[in-house]
């Protein structure tokens, strides 16, 4: 009886503790202004909604991390933010589970939601996207005397405005920019870049200025770069330099053309034990009110249905619009030539 009673504290403990590991979600995403955002918007008000709690993590994308846990069966992630780019990939792989498209919810303003998300959003039936983003690139005002870069062909031209530029160390968009920047018409990148001759031409056109380039790994860092003259010219998500624009008055201009434009998505990792709970706030995080958060970072959302929740002067400031400036991101393309054009771009690296 008294080593019952000495262990029975114990016992009560960790079952308490795990009643409240079932009862919480790990929600995987990017950080920074934007992680800060879908926690004001989604995560937190998720908890309020249904008292599950949401711990966030932060990865710099890709779907290596993703693939180790599904493929060695510790899953460790719930629900994971997945760029279309990898979408694709992840899914065809099978280190995604496939989400119920049925079981999502009409807008605010009582639309189905079939209609009122973007086709773009729903196409991919492992995900359900949430923001349409851009990659482009900027440069700070203090920094770049005299004439200012406008054009992709700028962020190639060392000649005229020298200095470093900063790339993320991944082959997309960096060979999307390449082509366009010799010369590829937008519409012609993918068909251009499927070729064994586009891809020499890609890489010979990064040759021309990889003396000049600082490769960083996470979004979170191009800003910096920017500030401290670590480049001259910077790559990165949209919404970085918003922010840093916005928030901290940073003198940085981004440049939309040529910008690669894409969608992300809320996607559940294949063999998490709370599927239910996780399909529960995806439904919850695409509804109409959370989704119009995401303006305050400048993502646009994927629900018509959100628009009527944004300030209108902030609209003009979404890669939503300025696509016609911009390229679509092909997570079809990528799927199809990820593996095989990372290992080029990573011998290239090293070249």
């Amino acid at each position: 009886m008294t080593n019952m009673k000495k262990w029975l504290p114990v016992a009560l403990a960790l079952g308490l503790s795990s009643a409240a590991m079932a009862d919480q979600l790990t929600a995987v995403s990017f950080g920074g202004a934007y992680g800060d955002a879908q926690k004001k918007h989604m995560l937190d008000p998720f908890t309020a909604s249904t008292g599950h709690k949401v711990l966030s993590e932060n990865y710099s994308g890709g779907i290596a991390e993703l693939k180790a846990q599904v493929e060695s069966g510790n899953v460790l992630w719930d629900v994971i933010d997945v760029e279309v780019i990898d979408l694709e990939r992840a899914c065809s792989e099978g280190l995604l589970e496939v989400f119920p498209m049925d079981t999502l919810p009409p807008g605010d303003d009582g639309t189905p939601a079939q209609d009122d998300f973007s086709e773009e959003a729903l196409a991919n039936e492992c995900g359900v996207g949430n923001i349409v983003w851009t990659v482009l690139f900027a440069y700070n005002h203090d920094t770049i005397q005299g004439a200012k870069p406008n054009s992709i062909q700028a962020l190639f031209d060392t000649k005229t405005y020298p200095g470093k530029r900063a790339f993320r160390k991944r082959a997309q968009v960096n060979l999307e920019w390449a082509l366009l920047a010799d010369g590829v018409a937008k519409e012609d990148v993918y068909d251009v870049l499927s070729t064994e001759e586009g891809q020499k031409r890609a890489f010979a056109k990064l040759d021309t200025i990889k003396d000049d380039i600082v490769w960083f790994d996470s979004w979170s860092q191009a800003p910096q770069l920017l500030n401290d003259g670590g480049a001259v010219m910077v790559q990165s998500a949209n919404g970085r330099f918003f922010d840093a624009i916005q928030r901290e008055g940073k003198p940085f201009e981004m440049v939309w053309d040529s910008h690669v434009y894409d969608l992300d998505v809320w996607a559940i990792v294949k063999g998490t034990k709370k599927k239910a709970l996780a399909e529960e706030f995806i439904r919850f995080a695409t509804g109409s009110k959370p989704l119009s958060g995401m303006p305050e970072v400048a993502y646009g959302p994927t629900r018509k249905s959100a628009y009527q929740y944004v300030d209108p002067s902030v609209i003009p400031k979404l890669p939503s619009s300025h696509l016609d400036k911009g390229v679509k991101a092909s997570g079809d393309f990528w799927a199809d030539y990820g593996e095989s054009l990372g290992e080029k771009f990573n011998e290239w690296l090293l070249q």
